[in-house]
C-alpha cells in the first residue's frame, strides 16, 4: 500500500495584555482511518497546564488554555501518514437524500459562512442540466476558480460565500464556503476541512494553513480544492465541519497582537517503506472517514 508521509512543523506567536486571554487551537493532525500519526510534540513556553481534547461529532483534536500576560509562543511537530483511497471518477455517483447515513445530513444545511438557501436559483441554473455525478462536482470547482481570483489578504474572518461570489476575489476559505454552499444549494453534501497546504507556488507567499473541501459520494468523502493552489494529495486535516466557523486553527478571547505564523508541511520518499510524494492525480481522492 502506498502512503503519504508528510513532516508537519508549526509555529504561533502572540503577545497578550496585561489581562491574559484565553485561546482554543486546532492546530493537531486528526486521527482518523486513512490519517495516522506516528509521532508528535507540542509545547508552550508559558508555565500554564492546558488539556487536549477531541470532539464527540468529528476527530478535531482541540487545545484550551488559558495565557498569562506577555509573550506565548507554541511549537506543534507531527509525522502524518495518510492512505487514501483511489476511485475512478466515472463509478461515483451522487447520493439520494435517503440513503444518506444520519452523520452526513447535517452537511446538507446552511450555514454561517455557506448560506446555500441564498444560491438554489443560481446552482440550479448552472449545473442543474449537467449529469449528476463526479463531473457535476467538477463543474462547481472549475466554475468557482473560473470567477474568482486567488488574492492575499483580500478577505477577513466575516467573508462569507455570498461576499466571494459578489467581490471576485479571496483566499482558500473564501473558495471552499462558496463551492460547499452551491453543491448544498443542490442537495449534495459537502464539508469545509482546514490543514496545512502543501504544493503551493512560492509566489503566493509562505506556506500557511489551508482550507479545501469534501464531498460525499457513493459512500465516501472525496476532497477538492477549489482554490487550486495545492497537490491535494499531500493535504493534512486538522478539522473538519460546516465552515470556518467550526474549525478556525485559533480561536481568541481576549487582547493579542500575533505574528504570521510559522508552517511547513514536507514530503517524505522512502519507497522501500512505502512512502510515496503526493501528485497531482486524475483518480478521485478520499482520506475521509464517517463518524459512528
Amino acid at each position: 500500500m502506498q502512503t503519504v508521509r508528510i513532516e508537519l512543523q508549526i509555529g504561533l506567536s502572540y503577545e497578550i495584555d496585561q489581562y491574559g486571554a484565553d485561546f482554543i487551537f486546532n492546530i493537531h493532525a486528526a486521527h482518523t482511518p486513512r490519517q495516522r500519526v506516528a509521532a508528535e510534540y507540542f509545547s508552550i513556553n508559558q508555565p500554564v497546564t492546558f488539556g487536549l481534547h477531541t470532539s464527540t461529532t468529528e476527530p478535531n483534536r482541540i487545545v484550551r488554555l488559558k495565557a498569562l500576560p506577555g509573550s506565548l509562543v507554541l511549537s506543534y511537530t507531527a509525522t502524518v501518514d495518510i492512505l487514501h483511497h483511489r476511485e475512478d471518477p466515472a463509478n461515483l455517483r451522487e447520493m439520494a437524500i435517503g440513503e444518506l447515513p444520519n452523520t452526513v445530513l447535517p452537511y446538507l444545511y446552511p450555514s454561517r459562512y455557506c448560506q446555500s438557501d441564498y444560491l438554489i436559483t443560481l446552482a440550479s441554473k448552472l449545473f442543474g442540466q449537467i449529469p449528476r455525478g463526479y463531473c457535476r462536482i467538477l463543474a462547481i470547482q472549475e466554475w468557482v476558480r473560473s470567477q474568482i481570483l486567488f488574492k492575499s489578504n483580500s478577505s477577513n474572518t466575516n467573508t462569507s460565500a455570498l461576499d466571494t461570489l459578489n467581490s471576485k476575489v479571496g483566499i482558500c476559505r473564501d473558495f471552499a464556503h462558496l463551492m460547499i454552499a452551491l453543491c448544498r444549494a443542490l442537495n449534495i453534501p459537502a464539508r469545509f476541512v482546514t490543514g496545512t497546504d502543501y504544493g503551493a507556488d512560492p509566489i503566493l507567499g509562505p506556506p500557511d494553513f489551508h482550507a479545501y473541501v469534501e464531498v460525499y459520494l457513493s459512500h465516501q468523502w472525496y476532497i477538492f480544492d477549489p482554490s487550486d493552489t495545492t497537490i491535494p494529495e499531500g493535504l493534512v486535516r486538522f478539522g473538519t465541519g460546516r465552515d470556518a466557523a467550526d474549525v478556525a486553527f485559533a480561536t481568541i478571547f481576549g487582547e493579542i497582537q500575533s505574528k504570521a505564523p510559522y508552517v511547513r508541511a514536507t514530503a517524505i520518499e522512502d519507497p522501500l517503506n512505502g512512502f510515496i510524494l503526493p501528485q497531482i492525480r486524475k483518480d478521485a481522492l478520499s482520506s475521509g472517514y464517517l463518524m459512528p
